[in-house]
């Protein structure tokens, strides 16, 4: 499955993108408010990579879990991930590159791959999470339509020592409103 937009694509993200992914996934300053990252080694950034891979050989439209490599100007610079569980809403969730931020990436990706969910599997309820610092995230879930439906504590990023609050944002579209 790949996904074009005006200026990026959308390729499930493999092995093959290992050094890049690592570039982002074990950078500190870009992953301090991720729950999960920063990957401390090489071989836990390999072996979430063979973890995509698999969930893309058993992809099905109920249950899912797909990342994406965000490609830009040919070059990979992030990802981004859609994930469904039983029920009729998403979660979405992106990383980029900290040297591509600021240029409308991750918002086109994350409108891109939402648009075509929703087009192609009718998808009509998207949520996602950020830790209540993190306003470059949260700012770009409203730009996107989302609203904030809830506040909670009890979050522990994996490259902090303290709790923090996290935010959840919700879409519905269409007659789900």
């Amino acid at each position: 499955m790949e996904i074009k937009s005006e200026r990026l694509l959308l390729r499930p993200i493999s092995i093959k993108d290992l050094m890049t992914t690592h570039a982002y996934a074990s950078d500190r300053e870009a992953n301090t408010y991720m729950l999960n990252l920063p990957n401390d080694t090489l071989q836990q950034t390999e072996n979430f990579l063979k973890g995509c891979e698999d969930n893309w050989k058993s992809f099905n439209q109920e249950v899912f879990q797909l990342d994406f490599a965000i490609i830009f100007d040919g070059k990979h610079v992030g990802g981004i991930s859609l994930s469904k569980e039983a029920g009729p809403e998403a979660e979405i969730g992106w990383i980029l590159n900290r040297h591509y931020w600021q240029k409308g990436i991750a918002f086109e990706a994350a409108k891109t791959l939402m648009d075509y969910f929703t087009k192609n599997y009718q998808i009509k309820h998207y949520i996602a999470h950020c830790d209540s610092q993190n306003k470059a995230s949260y700012a770009l879930m409203e730009k996107l339509g989302m609203t904030r439906v809830s506040v909670a504590g009890g979050r522990f990023n994996k490259g902090s020592q303290s709790e923090s609050q996290e935010y959840l944002y919700e879409l519905k579209i269409g007659r789900e409103k």
